[in-house]
């Protein structure tokens, strides 16, 4: 069977190989009586390397199925993909708010405390006899 263009290109932009996923076919579930028990329109895919699975029983056809199971394992791809951009991007923005310098109104106010600090500090000291 031959995947649509749209999804080769989606599955090319994630960097992810049609033969890394696995194809199969199963008998449904659910009511439908004779015909769901005799026919395999469930279709289930598993992509090896990272072990995202997606079975889809919507459809009557398997075809349509097939098509709705490429689709949504393709959306399950991409968010896992932008959901580890957005951590990497995370952890260097607090990387670079930990390390950036203090601007001047910044150390100005931090040093001004210390100095109302050190003031209150000395009011504790012993009367000089």
């Amino acid at each position: 069977m031959v995947l649509p263009t749209q999804i080769l290109e989606r599955l090319d932009a994630l960097g992810v190989l049609a033969s890394d996923i696995e194809e199969r076919f199963i008998r449904g579930s659910g009511p439908g009586g004779q015909k769901i028990n005799k026919t395999a329109s469930t279709v289930c895919l598993v992509h090896r390397p990272t072990g995202v699975e997606v079975r889809c029983q919507r459809e009557r056809s398997q075809a349509a199925n097939r098509e709705l199971a490429w689709a949504e394992l393709c959306e399950k791809l991409e968010t896992r993909l932008r959901a580890a951009e957005n951590e990497r991007r995370q952890a260097r923005e607090k990387q670079r708010r930990q390390t950036r310098k203090r601007s001047g109104r910044q150390k100005a106010i931090s040093v001004a405390g210390k100095r109302h600090r050190a003031g209150i500090k000395a009011g504790r000291q012993r009367p000089a006899e």
